[in-house]
C-alpha cells in the first residue's frame, strides 16, 4: 500500500511540476515576449512558485523514497547495470540539471527582469520544462519496464 500512495504522490508532483511550467512555456512566456510584459512572467511566478516548488520536493522525497524501496540502502544503485537503476540515475540527472536552471533563473534573472531583459529568461523556462517533461517521459519509462 505504501508503494501505490508514493507512486500516486510522486505522479501528482509530476503533474503540477511539469503541468506548470507547460502552461508558463506555451501561454504566459508567448504573450510576455510578444507584449514585452515582464509582469505577466512575475504574475505567474507569484501564483505557482510556491504550489510548484512544494510539489517538487514532494516529488525529490517520494522519489527518493521509491529508489530506497527498489534498491534498499541504495545497494547496486550506482551499477547502472539495469534499466531501473539507469532512470532512475537520469532522473536524478534531470534533477541537478533542473536546480541549476531553476536556482540560476531566480537569483539572477528574475529580480534583473525587465523589457529588456525578458528575452534572457526564455531560456531557462524552456529548459526546465523540456526537463520536466523528460521526468515525466522517464518515471513512466520505470513504471511500463523501460521505453525500448
Amino acid at each position: 500500500m505504501l508503494f501505490k500512495l508514493l507512486v500516486i504522490f510522486h505522479t501528482l508532483g509530476a503533474t503540477v511540476w511539469a503541468g506548470g511550467h507547460l502552461v508558463l512555456a506555451v501561454t504566459i512566456l508567448p504573450k510576455a515576449l510578444k507584449s514585452r510584459n515582464p509582469d505577466l512572467i512575475h504574475q505567474f511566478e507569484e501564483n505557482f512558485e510556491g504550489f510548484g516548488l512544494v510539489s517538487l520536493l514532494l516529488q525529490v522525497i517520494t522519489g527518493l523514497w521509491l529508489t530506497w524501496i527498489y534498491f534498499p540502502g541504495f545497494h547496486n544503485f550506482f551499477n547502472f547495470d539495469s534499466f531501473l537503476s539507469t532512470y532512475i540515475g537520469i532522473k536524478l540527472g534531470l534533477l541537478l540539471l533542473t536546480l541549476g536552471l531553476a536556482i540560476h533563473a531566480r537569483f539572477f534573472i528574475i529580480p534583473k527582469l525587465t523589457q529588456e531583459t525578458l528575452n534572457s529568461l526564455a531560456y531557462p523556462i524552456i529548459g526546465v520544462t523540456m526537463l520536466a517533461v523528460l521526468f515525466v517521459i522517464f518515471g513512466a519509462g520505470i513504471r511500463l519496464g523501460g521505453l525500448t
